[in-house]
């Protein structure tokens, strides 16, 4: 009864090699490409171009973009620094990108004596560019009075340059009356909600 059962399953392995023995022995012969002759080498000489001259072309077009992402989140977020952490992503350049991480970083921090000194932690395009706001018409009567406010902080310390007096001047005959007590007590402003933050 055995051996019955062995001989089953020896002719049953039998059956199921048997085809893919037969596809080993008819087997064609193998090719390194779909392409052969002329194809193979014109389809080689396209992607040595490709890779000589395209890849090097994106590679350091991405590696400039990354690079100046520091300075771009600095002006979106109106860091006070903005100036300085451009100077540094273009200093990394020439540093091989080794003061890279430290302009990221710089982005993202606030400065911390900042406003203690200077009665902001933005950079004054900040107020200029709420200021032509303010002449549009773009800004309520809660967001004028926030920035005057500040620019009245600001200008209590002597801080403010020319640009930033004519946008206060601006603001003053928008919003009558007198300045926030804030501004007048020298007290910080907490800056409007928004502004790019």
């Amino acid at each position: 009864m055995r051996a019955q059962v062995r001989e089953t399953r020896v002719v049953g392995l039998a059956r199921l090699l048997a085809p893919a023995a037969l596809a080993l022995v008819a087997a064609t012969p193998a090719h390194a490409s779909f392409l052969s002759g002329d194809a193979l080498d014109t389809a080689a000489n396209w992607l040595s171009w490709f890779v000589i001259f395209l890849v090097p072309v994106v590679g350091i077009a991405a590696f400039l973009i990354v690079h100046v992402l520091p300075e771009k989140i600095a002006e979106k977020r109106h860091h006070p620094h903005k100036d300085s952490i451009k100077v540094l992503c273009i200093l990394s350049l020439f540093f091989g990108g080794m003061l890279w991480p430290f302009a990221w970083l710089w982005a993202y921090t606030k400065p911390i004596g900042y406003r203690a000194i200077y009665g902001t932690e933005k950079h004054e395009d900040y107020y200029v560019e709420m200021g032509e706001k303010a002449r549009a018409g773009d800004l309520g009567a809660e967001e004028l009075a926030q920035l005057r406010a500040e620019l009245a902080v600001m200008a209590s310390k002597g801080t403010l340059s020319a640009e930033l007096r004519r946008v206060l001047e601006h603001l003053d005959e928008l919003v009558p009356g007198p300045a926030p007590a804030a501004a007048r007590a020298g007290r910080p402003v907490q800056p409007a909600t928004g502004g790019g933050e």
